[in-house]
């Protein structure tokens, strides 16, 4: 497991660097892309089903995001595109693709639909949590709002 969460910090590092991302962020990136594998690992060996597993580690990416992105002064997504890296499904549509070209179509649709749901699984996380910050805000503002009006 560890070697596998040593791999994925080291892939969102790279995919970083290509990304054109320095210094501090750098560093932030790989840990985000580290986080990310190291929660859907987790999630696994606990029992859960890999959509939820995929689904709370998008979560836990997310929250990771927002909160460094405001420390780092930076947009959420520089951190959370690069921590998505070792998340995103590539086996998944490479299979998919592999059993339409050899005309199999029942493991090509199985394929497919389990690399959808990853897929969904991501972006529900993602939106779920950007959605919940956003509602946080707002709250906060309207607090800030009503008490300069109160004066």
């Amino acid at each position: 497991m560890l070697k596998q969460v040593l791999f994925s910090l080291i892939a969102t590092f790279c995919f970083a660097i290509i990304f054109n991302i320095r210094g501090k962020k750098l560093f932030f990136t790989s840990i985000g892309g580290g986080i990310s594998w190291l929660t859907y690992l987790l999630c696994i060996n606990a029992g859960y089903s890999v959509s939820f597993s995929y689904f709370l580690s998008s979560i836990a990416l997310t929250l990771f995001s927002e909160i460094f992105a405001k420390y780092l002064e930076t947009p959420v997504t520089t951190i959370l595109i690069c921590g998505l890296i070792p998340l995103v499904p590539g086996g998944g549509i490479y299979y998919t693709m592999y059993n339409i070209i050899k005309e199999k179509p029942l493991a090509a649709f199985s394929k497919g639909i389990e690399t959808f749901l990853i897929s969904c699984s991501l972006a529900m996380g993602i939106v779920f949590v950007t959605s919940f910050i956003k509602i946080l805000k707002d709250i906060h503002r309207k607090k800030i709002a009503s008490r300069i009006i109160s004066k």
